[in-house]
């Protein structure tokens, strides 16, 4: 249930809606959509709900959203969100490029990539940060050490810093240092740490997983929501299909139909769906064009001593290169970069 308040609606008439949809059982939250007061209400009966709230105080109109994903719906919000990381805005008309290094191996090297990453134009720096480890002490210590090192680069070179959890008991020490926190394909559906990112204050990049389909990316985002964070945004990196020429295959067509069902910022990283550095520019492009709010982008320096596995890294050159060919396509686009 989706319920719109006037433009001039009062705190107390937002409240009594709340009250009442937590009378019928319901669990309320508020959204603010083109200058209104959207109150959306989960676990209502239509049936029973609907006149009740039409004749309330302050209320322009009521509608039922038909989606699973209430709060990452198009109905819920009819403008593009808007998240920011540190001083940038990601979903608004500049696009934002993410880049970096899995893992962080050295703060030499990080900081070597991180000045190539400003230089070009990317405005997020990303590091690998969850090291395993067969002792959970020497996993938290190999992590908090990586976690320092990208604090320390985000000092020295003004560049907002991600980083990635994987369990519940990360995210607290993640969050300390890193200005975005990501979830892994892996990831996507592990439920309870969706919940412990969403009662955190920091943005949340969530991963598609490689089986999953776009309701149930949506649902994901949803858990995250749900739980009090509305700073969301989802990143396509391929997903598995018949194809053994590239790693997984990207779904471009995923990036214009997300725009149409959700108000969530969308982020695209080829370099993961293909496995092969080559392909990320021409697929860079190709997304910005498709409607892309940003990239995520591997590099490395030098790309022939990358982490193994990590064949899609771009080298700092390539990166540059790319970066100036994907300012005319955002300029088609109508976007800055």
């Amino acid at each position: 249930m989706i319920i719109t308040m006037q433009a001039k609606a009062t705190a107390a008439q937002i409240g009594a809606i709340f009250l009442a949809i937590q009378s019928l059982g319901g669990t309320p939250y508020s959204v603010r959509s083109n200058g209104h007061t959207v109150v959306v209400g989960i676990g209502l009966d239509r049936a029973l709900a609907t006149d009740r709230f039409a004749a309330m105080p302050g209320v322009a109109r009521v509608a039922d959203i038909e989606q699973p994903y209430k709060l990452a719906s198009r109905a819920a919000k009819a403008e593009n969100s808007r998240v920011q990381v540190g001083d940038v805005i990601i979903g608004g008309r500049e696009l934002v490029v993410i880049a970096g290094l899995c893992p962080v191996e050295s703060g030499e090297q990080l900081l070597e990539t991180a000045l190539a990453v400003r230089k070009a134009g990317g405005k997020i720096l990303y590091g690998g940060t969850v090291a395993p480890r067969t002792a959970p002490r020497a996993q938290r210590q190999s992590s908090l050490r990586r976690l320092e090192r990208l604090a320390e680069v985000r000092r020295e070179t003004g560049l907002a810093v991600m980083a990635e959890v994987s369990t519940p008991e990360s995210v607290p020490l993640a969050a300390e240092y890193a200005d975005m926190l990501q979830i892994g394909v892996g990831s996507m559906q592990n439920y309870t740490l969706l919940h412990a990112v969403g009662r955190v204050q920091r943005p949340v990049l969530l991963r598609r997983g490689v089986m999953n389909n776009l309701q149930e990316w949506l649902m994901a985002a949803e858990y995250i929501l749900s739980s009090g964070n509305d700073q969301v945004l989802l990143c396509e990196g391929g997903i598995r299909t018949f194809t053994k020429m590239t790693r997984y295959t990207f779904d471009l067509s995923a990036l214009p139909l997300l725009k149409l069902l959700t108000h969530l910022p969308v982020i695209a990283d080829p370099g993961h769906a293909t496995g092969r550095w080559n392909l990320v520019p021409p697929l860079a492009r190709a997304a910005i064009a498709a409607g892309a709010d940003g990239l995520m982008v591997a590099v490395h320096a030098p790309p022939e001593a990358a982490f193994p596995g990590e064949p899609q890294s771009l080298g700092l050159a390539h990166f540059a290169e790319m970066m100036a060919s994907l300012r005319a396509i955002a300029g088609v686009s109508r976007r800055t970069l």
